[in-house]
C-alpha cells in the first residue's frame, strides 16, 4: 500500500512524500518514497518520475528487493496514464489558444471571457520502446482519457465542447479508440452531463456516471449523478441507480476479481463507499470507518483489500486499510492525531425535523466544548452552497466545531434541493432559487429553538457562501428571526449573476433549467435579495473576493448600495486578490476573524473585536 503525505508550510511551499506499507503486517518498509510514486499496471513494481531540467526520468522500483532502475529519460511529462501492458503511456499536451492582440478583443462565446478558454488539452501516446510520441487527439474539443479495457486494445476518451445555441450548453461525447488501428467509435453523443466511464472486466460493457438526463429523464437535477450500464455492441442502457438515493461521486472501479463496481456516494452528511453487483443490480454499503471518504483504491485484479482516506468532525487526513472479506478497517496513518489530541471538541449529534409538508429534513448540531445546559447560548445556522450537501468533515471553511469553540450552538441542515437524498428531493432546487428551501430553513430554526431551551432565540446568526450566500441574503427578505447574517460571495441579483458570472449561465442551466430572464422574469427578480432589499432589516455582513470570477463582486456591491440607500445595518468587506474561495492562509485568518468579530458584536453583545479591526480609523 502506497500512502502519500503532503505537508504545507505556506501558500507556495510544501513537501510531498510517500510511504510503502506491507498490508499483511502493517509494517512500513519504506518511509521515504518519492511523492509521485505509483503502481505499475501489473505485478509488484513501483514507479515514479523525476524532473531533470525540462524533461522527466522514469524510475522503477522492484519489490521485495526495492532495487531501483531508471528505465526512461527525456520524458515530456511526469503525469502519465499507463497502458495495461506498460508498453506505452498516455499524457496531456497543452496547446495555447489565440490571445488578445492590441486593444480589441472579439468574444466567440460566454466562456471566452475565461483567460484560458481557447487553450486545448490533447492526448499523446508515448511508446517506451521507440521513444516516439504520437498524437491521439486534436481539433476543437478538449479531450480526457477514461481508461483502457483489460488487454489495452481499446481506450475511452471524452471530448467536451461548449454549444450555447442548444440546451444543455455543454456536449460530451464518449469515444472508443482502437489502439492498434486508431479507428474510433462514438459510443455516446451526450445530450446531458457525462462525468466518467469504466470498462467491465470482459470489455463488453461500460459503467457510466452522469446526470439523470443523460439517457432520458431519471430526474431534472444534473448535479445528482447516476450510474448506468451500457452494452457496447447494442448500445443498450440500463439505469442502475434509479431508486438509489445517494449521488455518485468521483471515478468508479470495476473490479475484475469479483466483477463488482465500487464507488463513493454522497449520502447526506456522509460519504461512504458502495459496491454494486451488475448481475442483479444490488447495492451494498461498505462498513468504512470514516464518516467522509475522500478517495479509495482497490486493485483491478484483487478483491481482498481496499485502501481509503477520510475525515469527520473530529479528525482529518486518516488513511485506512480495509479487509473486504471481514469488513475490518485498520488505521494506517493519522498524521494530525497528535495535534488534534490537544483540541477540546464540542459534541456533535444528528437533529432532524419534519417540515410542514411532511418532508424529513436532515441536520446536525454541535455544542460548545464546555457546554452547560443551564446557560443560554446564541445560535449559528449554516446551509449548503451550490447544491451539494453539508458533510461531516474538518477540511471546510465553515466547520461547526470552529464556531462552537467560540461558545455558539451550531445547527447545520440539508434542506430541499440538496443532492444525495434522491432525485425528487434534489429536483426541488431546480427553477426555485430559494423557494421551499428558505421556508424549510426558517421552519427548522424555529423548531430547533423550541426543542433546545438552552438556545437564545433572540440571538440567532446565519451564514453561507456562493448559493449559500444567496440564501443568506434572501432569507433576510422573508424573516426577522436572525440577529446577524454573513454572506460570502453571495448572489443578490440572479439576472446579473446569470449574465456576468463565468459559470452563471451554465449553473443556471441546471438550477434554472430552460428558464431565462426573458421567459421567466419573476424567477430572476422576485427570488433575489436586490429586488426585495427594502424588506431586509437584519445586520448583514457582505464578504467578497476582489477577483471572484464565479460570482462577480458586483453581486455584493449591488446589495450593499441598496441597503446603504435604505439606511440599514450593512458592512461590505473585500478580500484583496481572492477568487471565489479564499485559499491563501494569511487571508483566511483575517477573513475568519472578520466573521467571528461580526457575530461577537451582534450575537454576544461584544463589539471590541470588530471595532479593533474595522472601527473608526
Amino acid at each position: 500500500m502506497i500512502t502519500r503525505f503532503v505537508e504545507v508550510f505556506s501558500e507556495k511551499e510544501q513537501r510531498t512524500w510517500s510511504t510503502l506499507t506491507e498490508t499483511k503486517t502493517g509494517k512500513i518498509i519504506n518511509a521515504s518514497l518519492n511523492g509521485s510514486a505509483g503502481w505499475m499496471p501489473s505485478g509488484s513494481t513501483l514507479y515514479y518520475t523525476v524532473k531533470r531540467g525540462d524533461s522527466y526520468d522514469l524510475v522503477n522500483i522492484s519489490l521485495p528487493s526495492q532495487s531501483s532502475e531508471t528505465v526512461a529519460t527525456g520524458l515530456p511529462t511526469g503525469d502519465i496514464i499507463w497502458s495495461p501492458d506498460a508498453s506505452y503511456f498516455v499524457y496531456y499536451k497543452s496547446v495555447p489558444g489565440t490571445r488578445k492582440e492590441g486593444i480589441m478583443q472579439r468574444y466567440s462565446s460566454p466562456d471566452d471571457r475565461m483567460p484560458e478558454n481557447r487553450d486545448r488539452y490533447y492526448l499523446m501516446k508515448y511508446d517506451l520502446s521507440t521513444s516516439v510520441a504520437q498524437p491521439l487527439t486534436y481539433g476543437g474539443a478538449t479531450t480526457y482519457p477514461d481508461g483502457f479495457n483489460a488487454d489495452g486494445s481499446k481506450m475511452l476518451i471524452k471530448a467536451m465542447r461548449e454549444n450555447t445555441s442548444e440546451y444543455p450548453f455543454y456536449k460530451t461525447d464518449l469515444i472508443q479508440v482502437d489502439m492498434k488501428t486508431m479507428a474510433v467509435d462514438t459510443l455516446v453523443k451526450a445530450n446531458g452531463d457525462l462525468s466518467s466511464a469504466v470498462y467491465s472486466p470482459d470489455g463488453k460493457s461500460l459503467f457510466i456516471v452522469g446526470g439523470p438526463s443523460l439517457f432520458g429523464k431519471l430526474g431534472v437535477n444534473d448535479f445528482d449523478s447516476q450510474g448506468y450500464l451500457f452494452d457496447i455492441a447494442s448500445k443498450k442502457v440500463t439505469p442502475m441507480t434509479r431508486d438509489f438515493n445517494p449521488a455518485i461521486q468521483g471515478e468508479p472501479v470495476w473490479n475484475a476479481a469479483d466483477g463488482k463496481i465500487y464507488f463513493r456516494a454522497e449520502e447526506g452528511f456522509f460519504v461512504p463507499v458502495y459496491c454494486l453487483n451488475p448481475a442483479d443490480g444490488s447495492i451494498k454499503k461498505l462498513p468504512v470507518a470514516a464518516d467522509n471518504v475522500a478517495n479509495f483504491s482497490i486493485g483491478n485484479r484483487e478483491d481482498r483489500y481496499m485502501s481509503y482516506t477520510g475525515q469527520a468532525y473530529e479528525y482529518a487526513g486518516r488513511a485506512y486499510l480495509m479487509d473486504l472479506k471481514t469488513g475490518k478497517s485498520t488505521v494506517m496513518a493519522d498524521p494530525d492525531a497528535e495535534r488534534l489530541a490537544e483540541v477540546n471538541f464540542g459534541k456533535t449529534q444528528p437533529w432532524k425535523f419534519t417540515a410542514s409538508d411532511g418532508t424529513e429534513i436532515d441536520g446536525m448540531m454541535c455544542l460548545p466544548p464546555d457546554f452547560d445546559p443551564n446557560k443560554k447560548y446564541p445560535l449559528i445556522v449554516y446551509y449548503y452552497g451550490g447544491t451539494s450537501p453539508s458533510q461531516r468533515g474538518m477540511s471546510h471553511a465553515y466547520i461547526p466545531q470552529l464556531f462552537a469553540s467560540r461558545d455558539y450552538v451550531v445547527y447545520i441542515l440539508n434542506p430541499s434541493g440538496t443532492t444525495g437524498y434522491g432525485q425528487e428531493f434534489s429536483a426541488r432546487h431546480v427553477n426555485a432559487w430559494g423557494k421551499r428551501t428558505a421556508d424549510e430553513i426558517i421552519e427548522g430554526v424555529k423548531k430547533f429553538c423550541e426543542e433546545h431551551p438552552y438556545v437564545d432565540s433572540k440571538k440567532i446568526g446565519c451564514l453561507g457562501a456562493s448559493y449559500g450566500g444567496f440564501m443568506t441574503m434572501y432569507l433576510q427578505t422573508l424573516t426577522d428571526i436572525f440577529s446577524a447574517a454573513v454572506s460570502h460571495a453571495g448572489i443578490s441579483n440572479v439576472t446579473s449573476y446569470w449574465g456576468e458570472g463565468y459559470w452563471g449561465y451554465s449553473y443556471n442551466s441546471v438550477a434554472a433549467a430552460k428558464s431565462y430572464p426573458w421567459n421567466n422574469p419573476d424567477l430572476f427578480t422576485k427570488q433575489g435579495a436586490l429586488f426585495n432589499a427594502d424588506k431586509i432589516h437584519t445586520p448583514l455582513l457582505l464578504l467578497h473576493g476582489t477577483e471572484d470570477t464565479n460570482v462577480p463582486i458586483g453581486e455584493s456591491i449591488q446589495l450593499f448600495n441598496a441597503l446603504k440607500v435604505l439606511g440599514r445595518d450593512v458592512e461590505f468587506i473585500t478580500v484583496e486578490g481572492a477568487n471565489h474561495v479564499v485559499k491563501e492562509y494569511d487571508k483566511r485568518i483575517v477573513w475568519h476573524a472578520t466573521i467571528m468579530a461580526w457575530f461577537a458584536k451582534w450575537l454576544q453583545d461584544d463589539s471590541r473585536w470588530w471595532d479593533s479591526m474595522y472601527g473608526d480609523k
